[in-house]
């Protein structure tokens, strides 16, 4: 059919194997760049994340404290009880007792006794005696008619509270400065005590030694 148009329709319709070549391989690779493109923008599936439940750490036992033994230094003071009280004898306490705990560990104080002059909020002190409602026994040491001076580093609160111009506190802070710097290297250190000023010391000094 070709051969029968005219020849200048034929040149102008006609077309070369290279054009058509050169068409294909155009063809070709615009359907592959589209294809390119198709793949890469194409939705792609998203995997949520594992949900990972949180790793409780184990509950440890509530850590109780240490209950101190008896006797153990620091923990317990041993304090004689004596007088008029219905159990009389040693007992044992917590450190920070005070005269009150003492009475109640040794039954309580007599019916009848006196104890106006027994300070039953004084914190004790450990070898101490508690003596209710009696004068305090003389001991070794004790001042007095015919005594040697008393001792401050062995007296008991209520032994230091018969000495003059010295009260149940006073007596209690000589103790307490006792405990404090391990005892007494002079009689000097008495000046060093809370309450004890230039005119108490030199009413003193004489009736104490170390």
């Amino acid at each position: 059919m070709r051969e029968r148009l005219p020849v200048w329709l034929q040149a102008r319709c006609g077309v070369e194997p290279r054009t058509v070549a050169a068409v294909g391989v155009v063809l070709v690779v615009a359907v592959g760049v589209a294809a390119q493109q198709y793949w890469s923008g194409r939705p792609q599936p998203v995997t949520a994340p594992a949900v990972v439940a949180p790793v409780s750490a184990p509950m440890s036992a509530p850590m109780s404290a240490p209950t101190p033994a008896p006797g153990a230094g620091g923990n317990r003071i041993v304090v004689d009880v004596s007088g008029k009280v219905r159990d009389p004898g040693v007992r044992r306490l917590p450190a920070g007792s005070r005269v009150e705990d003492a009475l109640a560990a040794a039954g309580g104080v007599r019916p009848g006794t006196d104890t106006g002059g027994l300070n039953r909020a004084r914190v004790l002190v450990d070898g101490e005696q508690v003596l209710v409602g009696a004068p305090a026994p003389p001991v070794p040491g004790a001042s007095g008619p015919g005594a040697g001076p008393l001792s401050l580093g062995s007296a008991t609160v209520d032994q230091l509270d018969g000495l003059p111009g010295v009260g149940p506190v006073l007596a209690q802070h000589i103790v307490d400065f006792r405990t404090a710097r391990g005892g007494f290297r002079s009689v000097e250190d008495l000046r060093q005590v809370n309450g004890i000023g230039e005119r108490r010391f030199a009413d003193l000094r004489k009736l104490v030694r170390p």
